[in-house]
């Protein structure tokens, strides 16, 4: 591949995952993407995606082109263990000739019955904060350039932002959810106060008795009194 087709081809996978930024695609389909994507650009048989879950401090398996469910379902990895776990916890990329010979590499079975050999792991950070690992595996022994390993960072970094974006969409509609409940809660809890003569805990009390013994959330239980008051 000439240098300039090569570049271009850099060019549109960046562009490609910088898309991914501003869309409203979900979490899932944007960690196909930017595997599927990456991938293509750099040749490899096998690129994954590790995401920290912050509450067990671990590593974990989210995307990946593998077919293999022994791959699927690897075992989540502690900051600083294996490969991928040293370039999350030291935010640095590390490059592996052979896997299947390094003493740091977990999961040697897998790497034999993959076909994997030399490896490139990238920390995906935002504003410093690292929120996972993006890894790079050929099949036969390949050391990685400097051309390679900036694409790659590249890519990690506008899928960490695309990444972040979407948790915080995600956390939006759920505050956005949660007051329009209340909301509603409270306008049933008046209409209850008004109606029945009760104080505003016995109307909340009657609300979330007739949420459990209906197997209703307080928000269907809000909008059927708020329904019910409008139609008399």
């Amino acid at each position: 591949m000439s240098g300039d087709s090569q570049y271009r081809k850099h060019l549109e996978a960046l562009t490609e995952v910088s898309r991914a930024v501003v869309s409203d695609l979900y979490l899932e389909d944007i960690l196909k993407l930017i595997v599927m994507v990456t991938a293509e650009v750099m040749n490899s048989n096998i690129v994954s995606i590790m995401l920290l879950n912050e509450s067990t401090g671990k590593l974990e398996t989210k995307a990946t082109q593998a077919v293999s469910r022994e791959y699927l379902n690897k075992p989540p990895l502690s900051l600083g263990e294996g490969i991928a776990g040293r370039a999350a916890k030291d935010n640095k990329p590390i490059q592996v000739l052979d896997v299947r010979k390094d003493s740091r590499y977990f999961n040697k079975s897998i790497a034999e019955k993959e076909k994997l050999c030399s490896l490139l792991s990238v920390p995906m950070s935002v504003r410093g904060k690292v929120i996972g690992v993006l890894s790079c595996y050929t099949s036969s022994p390949h050391e990685f350039s400097l051309e390679e390993t900036a694409l790659l960072t590249a890519l990690s970094s506008q899928a960490a932002v695309a990444i972040e974006n979407t948790e915080l969409l995600v956390r939006t509609r759920i505050i956005q959810e949660e007051l329009e409940t209340r909301k509603l809660v409270e306008r049933a809890k008046d209409i209850l106060m008004r109606n029945n003569g009760v104080t505003g805990e016995e109307a909340y009390r009657r609300m979330q008795r007739k949420s459990m013994n209906s197997r209703k959330s307080m928000r269907e239980i809000a909008e059927a009194i708020i329904l019910a008051d409008l139609n008399e």
